[in-house]
């Protein structure tokens, strides 16, 4: 009990000490021991590489994860020690989306049918994106956030002690000074001098193996910055990885639908059996008009092939005017022998027919002719 009084007591003097030499310093009333240019620069480089560490983690944070309660969950769970659960990414939500849709729709028609293509390139890019955020996390982030928690920590604990060893000194070469200034006026302090001397001695080895300790510490700053470019590069190859996936899987899905040069909007389902099957309709601004000839009334006893939706392709005659060459946008298949089939890119010519539906044409191909939807068609000028 009486040891724990007397450390207590000598600690709180300890205390007071250091309190008293560091008022006086500010206010320029003590000298102060000040540190070689050298080891300042290396104070200043560490207190850099902290600084913009902190930023470069934070960021790379957001970027990773933009949603700050996402964030928030995860540092949390690191904080517990446990797992962060698995989250599903915004492209494979996207894609559960599009799915689901597609099956409401039908997924035999082609709006159905591109959204289920589209849907499951969206969810490779979301199993592409949740690969590059757990190769960042762990090459990059991790190493950084170590540095953060780990080797800043033992460099500020360090620096904390050398400046109370700095203070000491100082502390003790302010009470020599004063024992030498009142020796000078009684020999009879000639004791407290040579106190002070021993003290002095004793503070100035202390600081001079404390200021060791961390000047080993602040030079192996620049191991952190070799350790980090190499934690920059994979950061690099692994974001190159990445887009290089999505922009494979954007290729691939291009090529799989074809380039759309003209606006497509939504539209009503048609009546008809073989309209229902259509893609959305080509804006009216982005689709050239196909001239038609005029309606001709229906002659009793005479049937009419396209009004009564049965097309006999070697009866259809091309008009002498109003037809147009297309460029064929994707792939259709032809669903009865009425239609024809259509191959993404190729040629064909087309043109309208009385009492036709304004989401078909006739197309003809050398000697092959059928209808083929409006919206699978590219009409060239």
């Amino acid at each position: 009990m009486e040891f724990n009084v007397k450390k207590l007591a000598s600690d709180a003097g300890v205390f007071f000490s250091r309190a008293m030499q560091f008022t006086e310093e500010k206010l320029g009333q003590a000298e102060k021991t000040e540190l070689d240019a050298h080891f300042e620069n290396l104070l200043a480089r560490a207190d850099c590489t902290k600084n913009w560490t902190e930023k470069i983690l934070r960021q790379t944070e957001v970027l990773l994860q933009p949603n700050p309660s996402a964030r928030v969950e995860e540092f949390l769970y690191e904080k517990l020690d446990r797992k962060v659960p698995s989250r599903v990414t915004n492209g494979e939500l996207l894609a559960q989306y599009m799915t689901e849709a597609a099956n409401d729709f039908g997924p035999g028609t082609p709006y159905g049918k591109t959204l289920i293509k589209v849907g499951e390139t969206q969810r490779r890019l979301g199993a592409a994106e949740r690969e590059f955020i757990h190769s960042a996390s762990i090459n990059f982030l991790t190493p950084l956030r170590n540095f953060l928690e780990g080797d800043w920590r033992t460099i500020s604990k360090e620096r904390r002690i050398l400046q109370n060893r700095r203070l000491d000194l100082d502390a003790c070469k302010a009470r020599l000074k004063k024992a030498k200034a009142a020796e000078a006026k009684a020999a009879l302090w000639s004791d407290e001098v040579e106190k002070a001397e021993h003290e002095l001695r004793l503070t100035q080895t202390e600081f001079d193996r404390q200021a060791e300790v961390t000047r080993l510490l602040l030079e192996g700053i620049s191991s952190t910055h070799v350790n980090h470019l190499r934690c920059l590069h994979e950061f690099v190859e692994s974001q190159t990885h990445y887009y290089a996936q999505c922009y494979q899987f954007m290729l691939d899905l291009q090529k799989q639908l074809g380039s759309f040069s003209g606006t497509f909007v939504g539209n009503a389902e048609s009546a008809s059996p073989a309209a229902a099957t259509s893609p959305p309709a080509v804006a009216a601004a982005s689709l050239p008009a196909v001239p038609t000839i005029p309606v001709v009334p229906t002659i009793v006893g005479v049937p009419n092939t396209v009004a009564e939706g049965v097309l006999n392709p070697n009866e259809v005659k091309p008009p002498a005017s109003g037809t147009r060459r297309a460029r064929v946008l994707y792939d259709y298949e032809a669903a009865d022998s009425t239609e024809l089939a259509l191959l993404a890119d190729e040629m064909i010519t087309v043109y309208s027919l009385p009492g036709m539906d304004p989401d078909w044409l006739i197309g003809e191909r050398g000697n092959q002719k059928g209808k083929v939807p409006v919206t699978y068609l590219e009409l060239l000028s």
